[in-house]
């Protein structure tokens, strides 16, 4: 007999404006809004009294500046939000046997089997409560036997609390939610399934599930295993997150400084393009050198969250530099991205991130088309 699943989700309450506030309390209790300029932004996330108001995520920021004129706009610190991100990781690292960052605020835990050995329910809380006393910030958990129920419960739970499904509660717990509380129900199909009557997610279970297919296609289906509370998605080991790297050993060292650097911008670029192929951002870069002598010296920074060439040519170069024993012949040279999380959380939190984004999708659309190395930087190509 298969062991009782139990998944806790995690998620930082308003998390860039409640780093905010930690850094400056005189924001506490003030409709404030973090995201792009007034002109051209979107909210990427505001305070509870900000939502008061009707502000919500995504919202173009001159809508949202109507409805709540006398919010505080903030562009936001990456930095801070970087560092607090981590912190929490750390936290949880020590403490859970697995876990997944599915985004820089939002974690899953799967605590399947552990209910032998202590109560998975207190386990949670008692976790949660540690974040909170050791980073000041809120964070609210759902528990539940799914990854999906667990999420719900969290939005259910919000701001800064808790909610449990008991297992074999789940279709009773999704019953009385508005049916657009499922991702993947955006504007048209919610449209869709009022005109069927559908407003509930326990409304769902009022048609038989070929019915719903043939109303719906293929989504049907799915809508009628969801509002059974049937979640398969499994924990994806955080711990075990590939890096992304590339390394070449020349065929005669080489000493040449220019060429060296020239080398690790290339590939750089390299291990970008795959970045942004896997939707990813990184966290930390490293440099490796290997002298003749097989001698081996690695150096690595962390970073605030990027997907960009730019910045991360630069934290490369400058750790090259400070690694590489000037005037000594180089056998091999490799670049290494770690720390890797969902491209998703970023979004349009910062216009020039925004900016950067179309450009570099610009450039890996015709490296689609014509080859990775259909684009390199001047300074790359051989002469």
């Amino acid at each position: 007999m298969s062991p009782q699943r139990y998944i806790a989700h995690f998620d930082l309450d308003s998390f860039f404006v409640s780093v905010e506030m930690l850094n400056n309390p005189e924001l506490l209790g003030k409709a404030v809004i973090v995201g792009g300029s007034k002109e051209r932004g979107v909210v990427t996330t505001c305070s509870y009294e900000a939502r008061k108001f009707g502000v919500r995520s995504a919202m173009p920021m001159k809508q949202a500046m109507l409805l709540c004129p006398h919010a505080i706009l903030l562009q936001g610190t990456r930095g801070q939000y970087s560092k607090y991100s981590r912190w929490v990781t750390d936290i949880i690292a020590t403490k859970a046997p697995l876990f997944e960052k599915a985004s820089i605020d939002e974690f899953y835990i799967d605590l399947t089997g552990m209910d032998k050995f202590f109560n998975v329910l207190q386990w949670t809380i008692d976790l949660r409560e540690q974040i909170i006393a050791e980073t000041k910030l809120p964070i609210s958990f759902g528990l539940s036997s799914n990854k999906m129920i667990s999420k719900i419960a969290t939005d259910e739970a919000k701001p800064n609390g808790y909610l449990f499904v008991q297992p074999g509660m789940e279709k009773e717990f999704l019953a009385p939610l508005p049916v657009n509380k499922f991702s993947g129900v955006g504007e048209s199909t919610f449209q869709k399934l009022k005109a069927m009557d559908i407003h509930l997610i326990g409304d769902i279970l009022k048609y038989a599930e070929k019915e719903l297919e043939q109303k719906i296609g293929k989504w049907g289906t799915e809508l009628y295993k969801k509002a059974q509370g049937i979640s398969t998605s499994i924990v994806n080991n955080y711990r075990e997150a590939k890096s992304i790297s590339c390394e070449n050993t020349f065929s005669e060292n080489i000493t040449n400084e220019n060429e060296l650097i020239i080398e690790l911008v290339r590939q750089v670029e390299r291990v970008c393009y795959e970045l942004r192929e896997d939707n990813m951002l990184t966290g930390c870069v490293a440099v490796k050198i290997r002298y003749p002598n097989f001698e081996t010296t690695n150096k690595q920074t962390t970073i605030d969250y990027t997907l960009s060439d730019d910045v991360i040519i630069k934290e490369a170069t400058t750790l090259f530099k400070k690694l590489w024993k000037k005037n000594e012949p180089v056998r091999l040279l490799g670049v290494r991205l770690s720390e890797l999380t969902n491209q998703s959380f970023q979004g349009n939190l910062f216009d020039d991130v925004t900016e950067k984004s179309k450009l570099y999708k610009a450039v890996d659309d015709i490296k689609h088309r014509f080859g990775k190395t259909s684009l390199q930087k001047a300074r790359t190509i051989k002469k």
